[in-house]
């Protein structure tokens, strides 16, 4: 199953600062990613990190002269510009970004720069103060009028020892904002689509809940497929262990009431939601106000109250898709759902086969719709992302 790099062609721009040695992990990562990267290095980029590095890394040529006579692509700089699908700066410093704002060419990024249509993607890295300079910020502002998307930078502790902004951005969140530019026209741009991801916690009382397994995987996936295709994404999660993805609106809540609320209030103005969210059937009735102690009996009861169903509560106008995660009698008890919840089909899976389901990177499915049910092979959760997705893509071209 394809990702969103596979075959394209990334042009990643190195600037002079401390942070290109962190551009090295971008470019490792995009093109673990199957993306065909290129790097373009400033004069001052190579006193940091050393073009042999990158070429290692992209097996790509690295541009670093514009009059290299052995280069081909430092002589026809403008085929590389004409190829790329992306134009990344990581890290860009105040001075190149003034250069970007005021379209100097002088070195591979600026020209680059000048001469490629593909989306601008900068990933700013300065020391304390300088981001907040009124010079840096109008050129950045200027930048993002022209249509460019900066990512950061963040707060921290900088080279210098300072603590401020201006530190790069990390590589997921600009690996995330690249894919967002490369999709921003993609299939789904101008639809908005809400995913429910994780396992919900039910208070007993201020120390323990009830809970399950999920990971949170699955909707975060799916989450980061809809961006990757053009969609605004509101992310509606449980509490997890994974990193908000970058360019999704993600909401974060606890309990299965809030999740309601959470999700309703998202699906507003929406066209599609999938509740990938393992949510609680039942919820303490009276959580305690106090951590209960341990006592001398051997039992504990505590009353559960069931929950609302949020999917069911959802407006039918809208494209929605169900989870059904099942030990025994798969499709039956989705096709109880499917018509219970009255949706436009439901991915089912079967929680006991191994590598699929809770905690995995990967899964097995059965879409099971009212036209018919549909097994998938076992594929990468990103991978039944897309084909979720493809589903979703082709019920709002009908609903249009």
């Amino acid at each position: 199953m394809s990702g969103p790099f596979d075959g394209k062609r990334v042009l990643l721009g190195v600037s002079g600062s401390i942070a290109a040695y962190k551009a090295i992990d971008i470019a490792s990562k995009l093109t673990q990613a199957g993306a065909i990267v290129n790097v373009l290095m400033s004069p001052a980029a190579t006193h940091f990190v050393t073009p042999l590095t990158f070429r290692s890394m992209t097996h790509q040529d690295v541009v670093t002269d514009l009059f290299d006579l052995h280069s081909r692509q430092a002589i026809e700089h403008v085929a590389l510009a004409k190829d790329a699908d992306v134009l990344i700066v990581a890290p860009a410093t105040a001075h190149t970004i003034a250069k970007l704002a005021l379209g100097l060419a002088d070195d591979p990024i600026t020209v680059t720069a000048l001469a490629t249509s593909a989306p601008l993607v900068i990933a700013p890295a300065m020391d304390a103060n300088m981001w907040h300079h009124p010079a840096v910020r109008a050129n950045a502002d200027l930048l993002v009028s022209r249509g460019a998307t900066i990512i950061g930078p963040g707060e921290g502790r900088l080279a210098s020892g300072l603590m401020g902004w201006g530190r790069l951005a990390e590589t997921p969140e600009i690996i995330g904002a690249i894919a967002t530019a490369l999709g921003a026209h993609g299939d789904l741009a101008g639809r908005t689509i809400v995913v429910s991801a994780g396992g919900t916690q039910e208070a007993i009382d201020p120390v323990r809940v009830i809970t399950n397994r999920s990971s949170g995987k699955m909707g975060y996936a799916i989450a980061e497929a809809a961006r990757d295709r053009g969609a605004s994404v509101v992310l509606v999660t449980a509490p997890t262990s994974l990193n908000d993805p970058s360019g999704v609106d993600t909401r974060h809540v606890e309990s299965a009431s809030d999740m309601l609320s959470a999700v309703l209030s998202a699906c507003e103005g929406a066209d599609a939601v999938i509740m990938a969210a393992a949510v609680a059937d039942y919820t303490p009735t009276h959580p305690a106000a106090d951590k209960v102690k341990k006592s001398a009996t051997d039992e504990l009861s505590v009353h559960l109250t069931k929950t609302v169903d949020i999917l069911s509560a959802t407006p039918r106008n809208l494209v929605r898709v169900g989870f059904a995660a099942e030990s025994t009698n798969l499709i039956r008890y989705a096709q109880t759902k499917l018509e219970a919840k009255a949706l436009d089909f439901i991915v089912a899976n079967d929680i006991t086969v191994p590598d699929s389901g809770f905690g995995a990177d990967t899964n097995k499915v059965t879409i099971v719709s009212h036209e018919g049910v549909e097994d998938l092979p076992m594929m990468s959760k990103y991978g039944v992302a897309v084909e979720i997705l493809d589903r979703i893509v082709a019920r709002l071209a009908a609903k249009r």
